[in-house]
């Protein structure tokens, strides 16, 4: 299983970082906790999420939020203080012997981080929420309801958003009593004139159709990708807090998928490359900010047994666009 506790380091050059990961299985989908440190007492923690494809054995997960940081007044050495994005594969070189070995970026620029190699292990250095889980995941503790409820204890808290009211109108005086007999004089109504134009109650314009948004935003060249083989085939995921993501996507300027929710499964869509001219573009256009802006995606893309990744980001005034360029034969 994938689920467990895995331990090693990120080699970096001269320097490596030591790492303890905490991964529980969900259907396709991955969560925990992963700990960057150098001791018991100096150490940042972050939880995980991520996803396992078991056809291939390719495991890809992030640092999503920073839960804890504990470190010295003084120190020489830290912990990882950039949230990483790993790829790495999952075998099994012998019995009772289990690996990952891949690669660390930088989730912000995808920059290399450095080589990962971690092997399974029985017992955690660090206790948390998931120790439980993984102890008892073949009894019971797989269960998705049990294993969102943990996972929630680590997403972070939406602040209210307080909004002003309606003005207060003014209160009236309630009418006393009458005691004594009073004339009270009947004043002429008021003359009601008619207005020339009736008033309309619906707004004036709309939001913008998909199409206007594709035409009115910059478009943003992420990366450039060969086109060869007989398909492409593009999974994108949403690379942030599922938050309601949404988005369009456009080939040479044609709407080919609308509606898209983005979440923690894989969106997937393919291209025969026949059908394709010698330069591409295929363009993200965000439908929807989500809770929390921008609308982030990570993509994968398996382009003739090859396989290719970026992160997309699209805004009110962006869109994420990647370039496939065919190959000259020889």
């Amino acid at each position: 299983m994938i689920t467990g506790v895995w331990k090693g380091k990120i080699a970096n050059g001269i320097r490596s970082q030591k790492l303890e990961l905490k991964l529980v299985q969900k259907g396709d989908s991955i969560v925990g906790t992963s700990y960057y440190y150098e001791s018991a007492t100096n150490y940042r923690r972050y939880s995980v999420k991520g996803y396992f494809n078991s056809q291939t054995n390719e495991v890809i997960w992030w640092d999503d939020v920073l839960i804890e940081q504990v470190v010295p007044g003084f120190r020489v050495l830290s912990p990882n203080e950039i949230p990483l994005l790993t790829e790495a594969d999952f075998n099994c070189p012998g019995e009772g012997i289990m690996k990952l070995d891949g690669k660390a970026v930088s989730k912000e620029n995808e920059k290399a981080k450095g080589e990962v190699h971690l092997d399974k292990v029985g017992q955690p250095q660090f206790n948390d929420e998931w120790n439980w889980v993984i102890e008892n995941y073949t009894f019971g503790a797989n269960d998705p309801e049990i294993i969102d409820s943990i996972a929630k204890l680590h997403q972070p808290v939406q602040e209210p958003v307080v909004t002003a009211g309606p003005p207060l109108k003014p209160q009236r005086d309630e009418p006393k009593p009458v005691t004594e007999l009073t004339v009270i004089q009947q004043q002429p109504a008021p003359t009601i004139q008619k207005a020339e134009t009736p008033i309309s109650t619906f707004p004036q314009g709309k939001p913008p159709a998909i199409e206007e948004k594709f035409i009115q935003r910059k478009k943003v060249l992420t990366t450039e990708l060969p086109l060869e083989g007989d398909t492409i085939e593009i999974h994108f995921y949403d690379n942030a807090e599922i938050d309601g993501d949404s988005i369009s996507l456009f080939m040479n300027n044609k709407l080919v998928f609308e509606h898209v929710r983005l979440s923690d499964k894989p969106y997937i869509v393919k291209f025969a490359v026949n059908e394709l001219t010698e330069n591409n573009e295929l363009v993200m256009v965000a439908e929807n900010l989500g809770a929390i802006p921008p609308n982030t995606s990570y993509m994968i893309a398996y382009i003739n047994k090859q396989r290719y990744t970026a992160n997309l980001e699209s805004t009110e005034g962006s869109s994420a666009m990647i370039r496939f360029i065919r190959k000259n034969e020889k």
